[in-house]
């Protein structure tokens, strides 16, 4: 199958997901009703119901899921490690304590976004920062380590601000939220996220051919032309960029960045120009439909953290049976 015709298969298929997760709900709409409220026409009903809940909600899940899957690759790539995930520089700790700490608070929901939005950069430029301080060992090393590390801390500080919280009002939401939940997604919370993921994208997409380069190793790629550290640099910025924007508008969902990637490279191979467009479209495709069976499987809405645990868990256990084969042929 080529390039394109696999782009448009991976398109359409999105496209039918975004309409399942937009007419299923404790408020159903059907396909005639889905269409005729995107027109302009409808009952006043639906016009409310597809406007300011579902459709903002299904489009954040799909940004989500895109955000988290791409940056899943581009690590995998990065890092030449296809078991790491948009985690790994401790940037959904980092993004999850500013959160809970704006919750503690009591800030507005935008502050507790933007805050975590900060404190996910900040705990990557800290990662990088000691990398680039201890250089021996091999960078790349020294960064996932220390991203294990400042991650540590990072969960550290959670777990004191979720002893400080009051247990009644603070701590629940607290709970919640880092289980991971899109419940109450406005329009104006994806209009913040959504220019932070398309920047950070952006040059995952547009260097996506020489990115792939990196997974040769640094010496193969600046034989090819290619400036590994600079480049290295880039892709890792826009991974972080795109997961803590992600974080800080759903909370943390784990499992998104290791599974999806994989899926795609099972269609694509493991060319990474091939790769990230695939990945993009099946994480927005995948989101779409755990948050649509998060909020319909039961009669209270379950933590799409959970979801992808339970999807996420024998997955990773049968990519461990996987490499384990490969190791012994």
């Amino acid at each position: 199958m080529s390039e394109r015709v696999l782009l448009l298969v991976l398109s359409a298929g999105l496209v039918a997901t975004l309409l399942t997760g937009i007419a299923i709900g404790p408020f159903n709409l059907s396909l005639n009703e889905i269409l005729a409220t995107l027109t302009g026409g409808g009952g006043e009903s639906a016009r409310v119901v597809l406007w300011n809940i579902r459709l903002p909600r299904v489009l954040a899940a799909a940004l989500v899921g895109a955000a988290l899957a791409g940056a899943g690759a581009a690590y995998q790539t990065i890092f030449r490690n296809p078991l790491v995930s948009p985690d790994i520089l401790g940037v959904s700790a980092g993004a999850g304590f500013g959160a809970v700490l704006g919750i503690l608070l009591g800030l507005p929901v935008l502050a507790i976004q933007l805050l975590g939005f900060v404190t996910g950069l900040a705990t990557v430029s800290v990662v990088l920062l000691i990398a680039l301080t201890l250089r021996g060992g091999g960078q790349v090393l020294v960064m996932v380590l220390a991203g294990v590390a400042v991650g540590s801390l990072a969960g550290a500080g959670i777990a004191l601000v979720k002893l400080l919280a009051d247990p009644d009002q603070q701590l629940p939401a607290i709970t919640f939220w880092l289980m991971g939940s899109l419940a109450g997604v406005k329009q104006a919370d994806l209009l913040t996220a959504l220019p932070p993921i398309v920047v950070g994208l952006a040059p995952l997409v547009a260097l996506r051919w020489r990115i792939g380069l990196l997974s040769l190793g640094d010496d193969e790629a600046r034989m090819l032309g290619v400036e590994a550290r600079r480049l290295r640099l880039i892709a890792i910025a826009g991974a972080t960029l795109v997961t803590a924007a992600a974080v800080a508008m759903a909370g943390v969902i784990g499992w998104i960045g290791l599974m999806v990637p994989h899926m795609a490279r099972l269609i694509t191979g493991p060319r990474f120009d091939r790769l990230l467009p695939a990945a993009l479209l099946l994480g927005a495709a995948f989101m779409v439909l755990v948050d649509t069976a998060a909020r319909s499987i039961a009669l209270i809405e379950v933590p799409l953290g959970i979801l992808t645990s339970v999807l996420g868990a024998p997955f990773f256990i049968w990519l461990l049976s996987r490499g384990r084969r490969s190791w012994a042929d």
